[in-house]
């Protein structure tokens, strides 16, 4: 919930960073408390106190804090962005997640080829140059099979 800057008599961040008397019915001491200039001083950067406080004003009560901290959130993105904020932040997210999934096929692919070369482990000696895996006695660990090099006898082990 929103804290508010009344109780200690310390003006809000806000009101102290505009120079002027913080009082009991101020828009911005829910959402800027004095503990938090910085949050003040970055969103009055890039968006002004006055659209701030007709924004405060014009979202419903319940939606305030969040609408309040989404700004600040977009305000700190635009001071490291000034160009694409928030946006380009997600969309490095996004091309990171997309690399890791791909990365995450590959090597479930890989698993799969090793479990289909464990099932044929027993049936034909690997190809020159390649491991054979198996399950280790905790069923679903990989694990390079130490017999792979000796002669195959054609009955399985």
């Amino acid at each position: 919930m929103a804290s508010s800057s009344h109780s200690s008599n310390f003006p809000c961040a806000a009101c102290k960073f505009l120079r002027r008397k913080c009082m009991p019915d101020c828009v911005f001491a829910p959402y800027f408390p004095p503990e938090e200039p910085q949050k003040f001083i970055n969103v009055h950067k890039i968006f002004g106190a006055s659209n701030v406080s007709k924004l405060i004003n014009e979202v419903g009560p319940h939606q305030r804090e969040d609408a309040v901290n989404s700004l600040a959130y977009e305000a700190e993105a635009r001071l490291k962005d000034p160009v694409y904020g928030c946006v380009g932040a997600i969309s490095i997210l996004q091309r990171q997640v997309l690399r890791l999934q791909r990365e995450l096929d590959a090597i479930h692919a890989d698993l799969i080829r090793y479990a289909t070369a464990t099932c044929n482990c027993n049936e034909m000696p690997p190809p020159m140059g390649r491991n054979c895996f198996h399950h280790n006695s905790s069923g679903n660990i990989y694990h390079p099979n130490p017999h792979w090099n000796e002669p195959y006898e054609g009955n399985g082990r």
